[in-house]
């Protein structure tokens, strides 16, 4: 029995301690995507494109497009298109792009074109923000939404405007990047937490046998290391594979109203307290009575009157004692005695925590 006891013991510690890599729970500064925007062309359409009537920038963009190809529309000339739409395509470049790279782009519709099945994207090129070229994405696009109408009826399944081409841009301009130019690297937590920005500064202290990491705040950790580019990466690669030991997360409750949905972590507790909840409704019927005369020839008029009774009901109210929980089984068990609906539960928290007997941060979405 007290073997048992003891696996169990151990095993419920175990589960508290969460251990995970160094590489779960930080990034290098500086080494980040950088996102692209671009607008182009789909042709290729089954006549499911922008309708020119009210997207004039289609139009617009599809003659400068000819006019670069060497074809001269003669003037006046209104273009009706079908099997175009204008996009807007975006795309992430991956920190250390190179030439000739491919990174996957999203295409999007920004007119009223129906569906972009079928279609294929121009030559479009990709900006950052400071509006240079930085990736030239053409090819498919690959739709993941289905849809069908006719005789005026219609069904569709997911998105038919916006879809996805994988690799479908090539990286034209590298970034420049400083990686490696200092004697250190800064490396920036998942999370605003100092126990764990002292316990990644310790594990990299062990393993390196020096101080070598100094944490220089509750989000980032400085590791110092020599200007050599390549010695860097090696550094990195065996740092980022330390395992590491998560500290004891506060305890908190997170409520979005919208959704109605409460989210909690293991570390709620609650103190003993009571607790009363019940629903007050209140119903108005409004309903009209029509007064005849009481004989055709009496001279007398229809009169309407109106008759409104108005009720009120109060259901619940019971007052519930609600123990000293210190485990969210615990807790979820005293909530649930309460038979609180969702949208309750978020009113009777809030109440518990104005009253000092919720032992956990409240947040509201």
């Amino acid at each position: 029995m007290i073997i048992i006891m003891v696996g169990l013991l151990c095993m419920s510690l175990s589960s508290l301690a969460q251990t995970l890599r160094i590489r779960d729970v930080t990034q290098v500064q500086g080494v980040r995507e950088n996102a692209l925007i671009g607008y182009g062309l789909v042709v290729g359409l089954d006549g499911t494109g922008d309708q020119t009537t009210q997207t004039p920038f289609t139009t617009q963009s599809m003659s400068n497009m000819l006019s670069q190809l060497g074809i001269t529309l003669p003037a006046g000339t209104n273009i009706q298109l079908k099997n175009v739409a204008a996009v807007m395509v975006t795309a992430k470049l991956p920190a250390f792009a190179r030439q000739g790279q491919t990174v996957d782009v999203v295409v999007s519709s920004m007119g009223n074109a129906k569906s972009l099945r079928g279609g294929t994207l121009l030559l479009t090129p990709l900006k950052g923000v400071d509006n240079q070229v930085y990736a030239l994405a053409q090819g498919n696009v690959l739709i993941g939404g289905a849809g069908a109408q006719a005789g005026g009826s219609s069904v569709q399944v997911n998105q038919l405007n916006g879809g996805r081409i994988t690799g479908g841009a090539t990286v034209e301009r590298e970034l420049t990047n400083n990686f490696g130019d200092k004697n250190q690297l800064i490396l920036q937590l998942s999370r605003n937490d100092f126990s764990l920005a002292q316990r990644v500064a310790d594990v990299i202290n062990k393993q390196s046998g020096y101080s070598a990491a100094v944490p220089l705040d509750a989000g980032s950790v400085a590791v110092k290391v020599s200007p050599s580019q390549a010695s860097q990466v090696q550094l990195l690669a065996k740092l980022m594979d330390l395992p590491i030991t998560l500290p004891t997360a506060r305890a908190k409750i997170v409520i979005n109203a919208r959704t109605g949905s409460v989210i909690m972590n293991q570390q709620v507790s609650i103190e003993r307290c009571a607790v009363a909840q019940g629903n007050l409704s209140v119903t108005v019927d409004n309903q009209t009575k029509v007064n005849q005369p009481d004989t055709p020839l009496a001279g007398g008029e229809t009169v309407v009157t109106p008759q409104t009774n108005i009720s009120l009901r109060e259901q619940g109210g019971a007052l519930q004692k609600v123990n000293t929980s210190a485990s969210l089984n615990d807790v979820v068990a005293a909530l649930n005695t309460l038979g609180a609906t969702p949208t309750e539960l978020m009113s009777i928290l809030q109440a518990m925590e104005s009253a000092g007997c919720l032992n956990a941060e409240l947040e509201i979405l």
